[in-house]
């Protein structure tokens, strides 16, 4: 019987002795990511017949359990994975919506400041000082869009730069996944869990899970398959399946993320890799970086079109017709790489008005071209080119073969605007800030003033051609006839629109007060009643150095609407963008304080049930201390047993 004590005492012993090393290791590893507390399991180690009865044997270790719930860590799983991609875009948004909204470093302010200087112009329209502050004015404007679009563009380098660190991460975690799951299948082998590999592979998985949203699917012999995106496999047992980077087949400087088959690089559909901080970075530069660039640069180029094609209409210090004032950008036409013609195609800006903030593609399928606005716009076909969507015009370029079907082309028409206006002239002279014609009543031909009460407006110019259109080479002048209420002197071509009408009509001299009168591309209103005689006169404007006409209405550009079909202006516009990027940052920043919130509630529901208690696993410790020594006087019992047995024996 004493043996069979000391077998009990040397079982409890064994038993304590692990509850002490588990309970140890759980202190030990408290604050170890990924670890999930160990329990021993003890059981019965059976009992003996003695005819009497049974009698105990003593305990046995049946298993060291990881204490783990799949459903909870499920659950942590979903919330790491979408707070990673909100905290992803909301540490990228909130940089641009800073960058924007600075009230000195914006737009808003540099817009201001220009449209003063050209006030100040307006007011001294022959000063040296002012003429050259509208220039400097101008010019600091210009830095400004080149300054932010440089920003912009410097984030879109950041993005390419994190894709491909995110991928480098996922194809280390991957292997590491392999790695653990060929040393864990081996392991298991003994029919044991090895609970600290699991805790490590689950870890991994939860790293991965930060950069990609992962579904994983357990075998029966341990090993775990890690799926992403629409279900491409990433690991299946000890088998690796890597991501690459690639460029856009339309976009060279547009990476996106590619899964290796063969040798073969098959890119992934952005929207495909929800999750993760890879899903953050690709909604961030679909959603906001794209829509931002492309609105910065329609204010720009429509700004630099509307004011060029004003200060075409007026004239510079030297008496010339203005030209440019600024530089305007072309659309960024890319065709795709796999094209299977060498087809060029051509897109021009006919109306800056009408211009949105999107990118379109063109398409062609071999008899119709398909124009799409992106990102989810329904395509439109049409059977022939030229064609206009939006202000843009489509067309084969000159020279140009044919396309052939399966022929593609992105096209994105104000993604350059902010980074190619600049200025067009260097010298304040060529400033155009007087009209270019001048118009008078009288002298009548007796060299007095006129006696009647009518007047001339100041005129406006509607074509930048105006040099080549009378009254422009010589004055013009038209004398009136009360005999027959006509004017003489009108040369042809003349068409006038009469008050209340929209309709200009040939003109034969009859006068009709506050009627608009246009003489080639001049436009010019007659009112009041004249005198039989009365002359009034239109031509060049000589010497019109100290005219300010045409620099009024280049300053009147500041509120008009010119911007998205004429329902808003430049500063109007801007504002959109910088509003529309505030209120997705709030969005994006409100949704990731909830997400964080959730994945503390969840984490906290694992750890109450998975993770280490410190004054748990101390009380823990003094029991098992306690059954130890316990166990230990109970095999001193034995021996002592033995040797009382053994005297007597003498």
């Amino acid at each position: 019987m004493s043996t069979n004590i000391l077998g009990i005492g040397q079982s409890a012993l064994i038993a304590a002795q692990v509850g002490l090393s588990t309970t140890g290791h759980n202190i030990a590893n408290a604050s170890t990511p990924g670890y999930n507390r160990q329990l021993v399991i003890q059981g019965s180690a059976g009992a003996q017949n003695f005819g009497y009865g049974f009698v105990g044997q003593g305990t046995q270790i049946t298993e060291i359990k990881r204490v783990y719930n799949d459903f909870v860590s499920g659950q942590v799983l979903a919330a790491q994975t979408s707070k990673s991609a909100l905290e992803t875009y909301s540490s990228q948004i909130n940089q641009v919506d800073n960058l924007l909204a600075d009230a000195s470093a914006g737009i808003s302010p540099a817009l201001q400041d220009f449209f003063s200087g050209l006030q100040d112009l307006s007011a001294n329209p022959n000063a040296a000082a002012s003429r050259q502050a509208t220039l400097s004015s101008a010019q600091s404007l210009v830095a400004r869009f080149q300054s932010l679009n440089d920003q912009l563009s410097e984030s879109r380098a950041g993005v390419n730069s994190q894709i491909s660190s995110s991928v480098t991460a996922i194809n280390a975690y991957a292997q590491q996944i392999a790695k653990l799951n060929a040393t864990i299948s081996q392991a298991q082998g003994s029919g044991n869990p090895p609970n600290d590999l699991l805790d490590q592979r689950d870890q991994v998985i939860a790293e991965l899970n930060k950069e990609v949203k992962v579904t994983v699917n357990k075998e029966d012999g341990g090993n775990y398959n890690v799926f992403i995106g629409n279900g491409q496999p990433l690991v299946m047992g000890v088998q690796v399946n890597q991501l690459a980077t690639a460029p856009s087949v339309t976009d060279p400087e547009r990476l996106q993320v590619a899964y290796q088959i063969n040798g073969n690089k098959v890119v992934l559909p952005e929207g495909s890799l929800s999750g993760g901080r890879l899903s953050g970075l690709f909604d961030y530069r679909s959603q906001t970086l794209d829509p931002s660039q492309n609105a910065l640069g329609r204010v720009a180029i429509v700004l630099a079109t509307s004011f060029n094609a004003q200060h075409q209409l007026g004239q510079d210090q030297n008496g010339a017709p203005g030209g440019d004032f600024f530089t305007v950008a072309t659309p960024l036409i890319t065709p795709s790489s796999k094209n299977p013609s060498s087809a060029k195609l051509a897109a021009s800006i006919t109306n800056a008005g009408a211009l949105s903030t999107s990118d379109y593609t063109l398409q062609y399928d071999g008899s119709n071209y398909k124009i799409t606005q992106l990102p989810d716009g329904a395509p439109v076909s049409y059977a022939t080119l030229p064609q206009t969507v939006d202000g843009v015009t489509f067309d084969l370029a000159t020279g140009s073969p044919a396309m052939a079907a399966g022929d593609s082309f992105l096209v994105r028409p104000t993604i350059n605007g902010a980074a190619q206006i600049d200025l067009a002239i260097k010298n304040p002279s060529l400033i155009a800030a007087a009209a270019p014609i001048r118009t008078a009543a009288g002298p009548r031909a007796d060299g007095s003033g006129n006696t009647g009460s009518a007047t001339i407006s100041s005129g406006t110019v509607t074509n930048k051609n105006f040099s080549s259109s009378a009254p422009y080479t010589s004055p013009v002048t038209l004398s009136y006839s009360a005999a027959t209420n006509k004017f003489s002197g009108y040369p042809a071509g003349t068409t006038v629109t009469l008050p209340g009408s929209t309709t200009a009509i040939p003109y034969d001299g009859t006068y009709t007060a506050g009627a608009t009168i246009s003489v080639g591309s001049a436009s010019f209103v007659v009112s009041g009643v004249p005198a039989d005689g009365d002359t009034f006169n239109i031509g060049p404007n000589t010497n019109g150095v100290g005219d300010n006409r045409n620099a009024l209405l280049l300053g009147a550009l500041q509120t008009a609407n010119t911007v998205a079909n004429g329902t808003t202006s430049f500063q109007g516009a801007y504002s959109q963008l910088v509003s529309a990027v505030g209120n997705k940052t709030r969005e994006i920043n409100v949704s990731s304080d909830a997400e964080t919130a959730r994945l503390d509630t969840v984490t906290q529901a694992q750890q109450s049930e998975s993770g280490v208690n410190v004054d748990e696993e101390t009380a823990n410790l003094i029991r098992y201390q306690q059954a130890y020594q316990a166990a230990a006087k109970v095999m001193q019992t034995a021996s002592t047993m033995f040797d009382v047995l053994l005297s007597l024996g003498h």
